[in-house]
This record gives structure tokens, sequence and C-alpha cells, in this order.
């Protein structure tokens, strides 16, 4: 497929839970030039906010015929955020995703959603959500939303282990997801025992979700990010043709 040429902008989003009266969320958006009827896609951050792996990403999604946003999913921790991947910006950005709350999470995707919605070139009948990290982890609380049908989760820790703001861990919502779901793992990411990858798969598997769930030999955390020590082409590579594959199924 040839690659399309695109516009990127910043939008704002406008909550529709009342959770913070005025609050709106920034959102980077990349879409096709040329018009058309294209599918929407959700990119969601890790810890390091909206920075320019994720806008990269953003704008990769859109070349392949897709309208993609990635809402700011720190907004009301630290609007604006975004940062590089040293030491002490592993810590900084640990701070604000501890203190995300999972309602305000599915708040905001639903808003990225709406707001394609809005948009007369973005397709009404299902939705595609890729994340990567702290957003691959979101990415699995996504899927539960009614409108998303295709679901990227790139080495989302904490999945069978934990939910954001307590409760539940994350995988026990499993029986909600209403469409795909691939999930993508490095087999040297020590924050994800692969016992976790088993039960994940377990629970997609137990529930009977459209799923896959691939393991990388030799892959880290952040495999797929190429402004991290942890790149690995060979696994980057495979994990974008199976992306292309899932998301094809909105078209």
């Amino acid at each position: 497929m040839t690659e399309q040429a695109i516009n990127t902008t910043t939008v704002n989003l406008s909550l529709r839970d009342g959770s913070l009266d005025g609050l709106q969320i920034a959102a980077y958006l990349a879409q096709p030039k040329e018009s058309g009827s294209y599918p929407g896609v959700v990119v969601l951050q890790e810890i390091f906010g909206v920075n320019v792996h994720i806008r990269e990403v953003t704008e990769r999604i859109a070349k392949q015929g897709y309208v993609a946003i990635a809402p700011a999913l720190f907004q009301r921790q630290a609007p604006g955020f975004e940062t590089g991947y040293t030491p002490e910006d592993v810590e900084i950005s640990r701070g604000y995703a501890m203190q995300t709350q999972a309602s305000e999470l599915l708040s905001d995707i639903q808003a990225a959603i709406d707001y394609l919605k809005s948009l007369p070139e973005v397709k009404k009948d299902g939705f595609g959500c890729i994340g990567f990290c702290f957003g691959g982890h979101v990415a699995y609380l996504a899927a539960t939303l009614p409108d998303v049908k295709a679901t990227a989760s790139f080495y989302g820790a904490g999945i069978a282990t934990r939910t954001f703001g307590g409760g539940a861990p994350t995988v026990t919502r499993t029986p909600e997801i209403k469409g795909t779901v691939y999930a993508f793992f490095g087999m040297e990411d020590a924050s994800i025992p692969s016992e976790q990858v088993d039960e994940i798969a377990a629970e997609l598997e137990k529930y009977q979700i459209p799923h896959r769930v691939f393991r990388y030999d030799g892959a880290d955390h952040g495999f797929f990010c190429d402004h991290r020590a942890s790149y690995n082409p060979k696994a980057a590579a495979d994990a974008w043709e199976q992306v292309k594959q899932l998301f094809g199924q909105l078209i």
C-alpha cells in the first residue's frame, strides 16, 4: 500500500463525564489529506506523554489510511507533559501514571472517539485502539468500550496484577471486551513475567475473545520504540505488520 500524505494538528477534546468543569484534553490528530471515508484509531501514550514517538506512531497510522488521534492522558496531572527516556524522566512519569484513574482514562478515550465521530471523513461503525507501555495497559482497558472493535496492546505492564486507581486487576474485565485484541510482549521484559502473559492469554481464550498474543524472543520492554535503547527492529517490523492486519478489519 502506498503511504498517504497527511495533515497534523493539535485539538482539544471536551469531556462528557463532568469530572472537572471545563476540562479539555489536548490531543494530537493526524489524517490523510485526500478526501475520503476513513476508520478512526486512538493512540495511547507511554508514561512519557504524547512525545515525539507517540506523534510519529500517530502519523504512521494516518499514512496507512486512518484518522488517528493521541489524547494526552496526563492532562489532569500535568497539562502539556512530554519527556524523553532518562532515569529521571522515568521517575517523574511513573508518578503521573500512578495518579490516573480507570474511570477517567475511559472518559478521556471516549472523548477522543466522540471527537473522531464528529469528523465527516471518519467512519462511525467501529474504532481501533493502540497503546504502548502504560498505554498498552490502558488499551486493554479501553477494549471494553463498545465503540472499540480492534485493540493493539504493546507490552502493557500490570494488566494481570493491578488497575488504575485500585480495585481488581484489569484482566478481570476481559469478559467486557467487545472486539479483537492483539497483545504484543517481549520475552526479555522483566516488568511482564511470562506467567502474566500466560494469564492474559488464558483469560482471552476463556471468554472467547478474538485475539492473538505475540511473544518476541530477545525483545525487551519498549521494543517498538526506535527512540529507546531497547528498540528491536525485527520484532518491531513484525508487530507493525500484525497491527496493519488487525486494523485492516476496520476498513
